[in-house]
């Protein structure tokens, strides 16, 4: 019999790992979650980026109550869904309009709660594009003391994960239900588990390198091309005597290098565009007569983009351009940032690579240097590839 190499102590922490929890076995918690009786109905409604987070609580709150749905799903699909609300049911969610819990009659308690789970602006974006979660009563909770979800950023010192949220709800809606402290205390062992075993003992110095190649070309560029959408903004005009501002893009290009799928939009400007800056641009009028406004550019791109997607920009302007208009995505590359010998402006670029770029699908200065952002981004994808061999220390063929 061959004798087949024994697995690296690093290999064992990466694939043993308990799929209760979603933590590496000799972290899991598992054990500590109750089985909770709950009489009021929960429905989590999980932005489908929040779904492999290692520290997703709603998974533990799915699996702690009786009485509990979690779906998952892309904000699209979601509009389209027949949801199991129930005419008695309230979402959670803070606001001037949201009744405190604590406060409201017992008559007039839900009897059904539906919570959505992600980041913030995530969870706005549920609340906004979710038509079954308009006309739903609003209920908010008065924590009595600040947060302990210590190994996640909170946007301020009273935020709630959603297990200490769901918690909260239910100590107000039915506080005779046996299994709520046990279930903070779930909570707590996590997070004291991971306090004390840093993501170093966990993650191995080799898996972190490897978001690059021993080249400096980050590795999305070699081995996910197909998952990386290329993008290019322009900016608007500021004003007689001024530069164009970084608020808020007012033309937006698009193209997923796997399919080919591309997506322009533009986007209604703060101030009227003039003739000559519709000309720098290689625009015209009637180009903006569909223009969108900001929140629908949002919640287009948003529902263009994969949870997979690696945006890709030539510079951190354009990047500033999405944060400007609230629709940066989690995971953004600067092809500038490569440490090889690229300097000066994307043509510069090109030509001293000897690059050609295709044609532009687009209209517009933006099309083109769309066009050479995307040829830039390939080339790359090229280098790492024929340097791939001697990057050392990967472990893999």
């Amino acid at each position: 019999m061959e004798n087949l190499p024994s697995k690296t102590p690093s290999e064992d922490r990466h694939r043993d790992r308990c799929y209760g929890c979603f933590r590496p076995k000799e972290a899991c918690f598992c054990s500590k979650i109750p089985s909770i009786d709950n009489r009021t109905d929960i429905l989590i409604l999980q932005h489908v980026r929040e779904r492999f987070h290692p520290f997703n609580t709603a998974r533990i709150v799915r699996r702690a109550l009786n009485h509990s749905r979690l779906i998952v799903e892309q904000t699209e699909r979601l509009l389209r869904m027949s949801l199991p609300i129930g005419p008695r049911a309230g979402v959670l969610y803070p606001g001037p309009e949201a009744r405190i819990l604590s406060e409201v009659p017992a008559s007039e308690r839900p009897d059904q709660l539906v919570i959505v789970d992600g980041t913030w602006h995530h969870a706005k974006t549920l609340i906004r594009d979710v038509p079954a979660l308009h006309n739903l009563p609003r209920f908010g909770i008065a924590p009595a003391a600040p947060g302990r979800y210590r190994i996640r950023r909170e946007p301020t010192a009273t935020s709630l994960s959603t297990l200490e949220a769901t918690v909260e709800a239910l100590r107000e809606l039915e506080p005779e239900t046996e299994g709520l402290d046990e279930l903070l205390g779930a909570f707590d062992a996590m997070i004291e588990g991971q306090l004390a075993h840093p993501r170093s003992q966990f993650i191995p110095r080799s898996d972190r390198r490897r978001n690059r190649t021993s080249c400096g070309v980050p590795r999305v560029l070699v081995q996910q091309l197909e998952h990386v959408v290329v993008a290019y903004g322009e900016s608007p005009y500021g004003g007689p005597g001024t530069k164009p501002t970084g608020s808020a893009p007012v033309y937006w290009v698009a193209e997923r290098l796997g399919t080919g799928e591309a997506f322009a939009r533009t986007i209604q400007p703060e101030i009227a565009l003039n003739d000559k800056f519709l000309g720098h641009l290689e625009l015209s009028v009637q180009d903006f007569s569909g223009a969108l406004s900001l929140e629908e550019f949002r919640r287009e791109w948003a529902d263009f983009l994969n949870p997979t997607d690696t945006v890709a920009v030539y510079s951190q302007g354009t990047a500033r351009l999405l944060a400007g208009a609230g629709a940066d995505h989690a995971k953004c590359l600067v092809l500038k940032s490569v440490p090889l010998r690229f300097c000066g402006t994307l043509e510069d670029v090109l030509a001293k690579e000897g690059l050609t770029s295709p044609s532009p699908r687009h209209p517009g200065r933006a099309g083109k240097r769309l066009a050479n952002a995307i040829a830039l981004a390939r080339h790359l994808s090229k280098l790492g590839a024929a340097r791939r061999p001697d990057d050392a220390g990967d472990g893999r063929p």
